[in-house]
């Protein structure tokens, strides 16, 4: 009975406040000339319209539940001067506004939008410009990031924040946003169950997508490109990266995909292409890999050791420099049914399986990867020789790392 009475004086309270509720205009010719003395003025559920033009302000506090709607992007500029909006109440909403020059600092991490111990939020719409940290949500959930545009002037990783950064967070969805020239366009730690879907990531410092110590998170339908050394993913479990893709993220220590410490994950129907390395894995166990297209990268997949009972099956192998590198002598990995651009074998019973296993490792991988300076020797005669010779007889690479049921068509 006491809950119920509870329930109900909750939803008198609420039904109280809707009738209430205003909405409160906020322009340079209006009584109200300022976000913060709007905030000051207002009352919980009030709307706050901000009509277009310049508000120079920074350190807004947002500490009741309010929507703040911005008329035709309005500037909200803080001046090189420090955080711009803090947002610390549940029930918060920021659409359609221009927020520009957070104040750097080398002490604090300032950003332009910072929402803390919040439930329920909503940032939408929101264009930022010349930040440290853009969006930075600290132990917060039940949020949406959507439609989002971050664009940094990011020119070392010293000085510069993320695009979007989630800490000790739950259950928010980052959906639609476009990130560019920040250290890392997206940052995870310690956040689980997030949906990161259709985000475009490019260009930026470090990583197009950064994340540790976050379990049982989603990645679908994001475009990764152009970034120091794309995505990095380490200490998390459970993770799903579906629909991806990691594009032109070339450098001496860059790579599509980097997988650190990774337990029973799904990579599938992802697109790599043109990445010095597409998947670089080390200490990752129980992953599958399947439906990925690996298209003219230097490597495809580059295992560095520790890996453990993971499956890479019906990938498209698409004239990379190495299809498969591998460090350790012992192989307890399967490679089935994928398809391989460089398989010479032959199929007579027409069953579209080669009749012949495919070796994916060639000794050259790994002479250069003892020797790097010897990759010039790449396409020489020399180099087909030896790499036959190992084909023949396996001296230096796992004798059990093969394809057994090779395709003789690629997935479409």
């Amino acid at each position: 009975m006491n809950l119920l009475k509870k329930l109900l004086v909750t939803i008198i309270f609420f039904y109280g406040v809707s009738i209430t509720a205003q909405t409160i205009e906020v322009c340079k010719d209006c009584s109200i000339r300022s976000l913060k003395e709007a905030i000051e003025i207002s009352t919980m559920c009030d709307t706050i319209l901000v009509r277009k033009g310049t508000y120079k302000e920074y350190n807004i506090v947002v500490d009741k539940p309010l929507t703040i709607i911005g008329e035709n992007f309005p500037v909200i500029d803080g001046e090189d001067k420090g955080e711009i909006i803090r947002i610390t109440s549940d029930n918060v909403t920021i659409d359609g506004l221009f927020i520009i020059n957070v104040g750097t600092s080398y002490t604090s991490d300032h950003a332009a939008i910072r929402v803390v111990r919040s439930e329920n939020f909503v940032i939408q719409n929101v264009v930022l410009e010349k930040l440290f940290f853009g969006i930075y949500i600290e132990k917060s959930n039940h949020g949406k990031i959507y439609h989002n545009k971050i664009i940094g002037d990011a020119q070392d990783e010293y000085n510069s924040g993320n695009g979007i950064q989630l800490w000790y967070s739950k259950n928010i969805l980052v959906e639609k946003n476009i990130v560019q020239k920040v250290r890392d366009g997206i940052y995870l730690e310690f956040s689980d169950n997030i949906i990161i879907n259709e985000n475009t990531s490019t260009n930026n410092l470090r990583y197009g997508l950064h994340f540790m110590f976050s379990n049982d998170d989603l990645y679908t339908n994001n475009t990764f490109e152009n970034n120091g050394a794309g995505v990095a993913v380490m200490f998390s479990k459970r993770i799903k990266m579906l629909h991806n893709t990691f594009k032109k993220n070339w450098g001496t220590a860059a790579f599509g995909l980097l997988l650190k410490e990774i337990n029973d994950a799904e990579i599938k129907d992802n697109v790599f292409e043109e990445n010095t390395v597409a998947i670089n894995i080390e200490g990752s166990n129980r992953v599958t890999y399947s439906g990925n297209d690996f298209i003219s990268n230097g490597y495809a997949i580059k295992v560095l050791g520790a890996c453990y009972a993971n499956t890479f099956e019906k990938n498209n192998f698409l004239y990379n420099s190495f299809d498969v590198s591998y460090y350790n002598k012992i192989n307890d990995n399967v490679f089935q049914h994928n398809y391989w651009s460089s398989y010479t074998g032959y199929d007579l019973d027409k069953d579209g399986i080669g009749d012949v296993p495919y070796r994916p490792v060639k000794l050259f991988s790994y002479v250069v990867n003892k020797t790097p300076e010897t990759i010039i020797l790449m396409r020489s005669l020399f180099i087909d020789i030896i790499d036959f010779s190992e084909k023949v007889s396996p001296v230096f690479t796992p004798d059990n790392l093969l394809d057994m049921t090779p395709q003789i068509k690629r997935y479409q």
